[in-house]
């Protein structure tokens, strides 16, 4: 079946060709014969009951740096009536911004596939929704006290400390046993944020390396490794950490065994999970990535099996 399918992401001249997941799951899409359409969030307009974007179709798309991609002209398309599936992929920041746009992309479910849910991808913001799985999560607190992180601190030493609706491992600290720095950071994220942050107990184990597990429609397609480099806590691939093949262990399998059913039930159809020593840490839900790693470690094709659930659903 051929689809017409548009792409809500972020301009095409400034992704990574060479391991974005949204330009791989694009490449195989146009192999399968659908019609791409690029358009910005941005860019949506309600009116009258129709929700309307400017959008530019993609005639060409190839691996190539510098000469990646081709567009054609400028339409007006309508994401009812014109198209099939709606790819919700750009990147955070989670921000009002983000959530205006699944609340309008809600508005067309009737007639268009999104993907992944907009309702759900805004009630399971990642740092929030994990919650609902606290069983598999290291010791965590939210809050905006310094009292309470204080508290916290005293009683597991060492601690990290993140924003909610970061991205990319942006603005993520690791406060040591004796570091007087916490009260600086904590008055640092009530003046960047409104929002309260997090505080997880520290995992050694992260040097060892940061799970991605990456689950399509509730099953897992596949996971990699990765590392952080040397004098960094950080293992996200966007602060510079290294991937590695690895396997799932039984800890790890009984958690996707546990939330594959939920995501599956939610329309979360490309979800991508972060487990730390056996912890869970991250439920990704807004624009996982790390497929393109998967997929070269392990010989596997996770866009085919994003097309095909789509195409499943799209029925």
């Amino acid at each position: 079946m051929s689809l017409n399918v548009a792409v809500q992401m972020d301009p095409l001249e400034t992704i990574n060709i060479m391991g974005d997941s949204t330009f791989a799951v694009m490449l195989s899409g146009i192999a399968r014969g659908h019609s791409l359409w690029h358009y910005a969030a941005g860019d949506l307009c309600y009116r009258d009951g129709r929700l309307t974007a400017p959008a530019r179709r993609i005639t060409r798309l190839a691996r190539v740096l510098g000469d990646h991609f081709e567009l054609g002209e400028w339409e007006v398309i309508d994401l009812a009536d014109d198209i099939d599936v709606v790819l919700m992929r750009q990147d955070p920041p989670f921000d009002l911004a983000y959530i205006t746009a699944t609340h309008l992309l809600e508005r067309i479910q009737h007639k268009t596939l999104v993907v992944n849910d907009p309702a759900s991808v805004r009630n399971a913001p990642e740092k929030l929704f994990v919650l609902d799985y606290a069983r598999f999560m290291p010791p965590t607190m939210i809050t905006r006290r310094l009292e309470d992180a204080r508290a916290f601190h005293e009683e597991h030493g060492e601690v990290v400390v993140k924003p909610l609706y970061g991205n990319a491992g942006s603005a993520v600290f690791h406060v040591g046993r004796n570091d007087a720095n916490l009260a600086a950071l904590t008055e640092l994220f009530g003046q960047v944020w409104r929002e309260p942050f997090m505080v997880q107990a520290f995992l050694p184990d992260v040097t060892k390396g940061d799970k991605r597990i990456v689950l399509v429609d509730g099953k897992v397609a596949g996971a990699i490794n990765r590392l952080p480099k040397k004098g960094e806590i950080r293992s996200n691939l966007a602060a510079g950490g290294k991937a590695d093949a690895t396997e799932l262990t039984p800890r790890e399998v009984e958690i996707c065994e546990a939330l594959g059913p939920d995501l599956a039930a939610r329309g979360l159809l490309f979800v991508g999970i972060d487990v730390i020593a056996g912890h869970l840490t991250e439920i990704n839900v807004t624009s996982p990535t790390g497929i393109v790693a998967i997929d070269n470690f392990n010989g596997t094709d996770t866009p085919a099996l994003i097309w095909e659930a789509i195409e499943a659903k799209a029925r």
